[in-house]
């Protein structure tokens, strides 16, 4: 096992100097590597679609939202990203329990752009024009 954790620590030290990775984040991808380039070099095969370990509590993060399928970290899950997984945005709320109308952006993002919007006061510019 000694070669194949050695395989996935490169692999994920390689992931982790070009973007931002949780403790969890590395320890879950170092354990899912290891575990896949075993089971490959043993002749065996990999399931590509697996139920992801994460919890839809902590997906949402400050600087990223992780995807709970594929355990993918992103700014915003897209809609061409949920469809890769054959989901809309509502079923995928709805599968990992969400709010209905819950934004699956990071928790900074959402904050600028709430601030933003307060700053074009838009509801203001609506009810001149009328």
């Amino acid at each position: 096992m000694e070669d194949y954790l050695k395989e996935a620590l490169e692999i994920v030290k390689a992931q982790a100097s070009v973007r931002t990775m949780t403790e969890d984040e590395i320890t879950s991808m170092v354990q899912k590597l290891a575990a896949g380039i075993k089971s490959i070099a043993e002749g065996g095969s990999i399931s590509v679609e697996e139920e992801a370990v994460i919890e839809p509590s902590k997906a949402i993060r400050e600087k990223s939202i992780l995807c709970c399928v594929c355990g993918k970290s992103f700014k915003i899950l897209t809609k061409k990203h949920l469809a890769s997984h054959g989901l809309t945005a509502d079923e995928y709320r709805e599968k990992y329990g969400y709010k209905k109308k819950m934004p699956l952006v990071c928790k900074s993002l959402q904050r600028e752009r709430r601030k933003k919007m307060k700053e074009m006061k838009l509801w203001t510019k609506r009810g001149k024009n009328k």
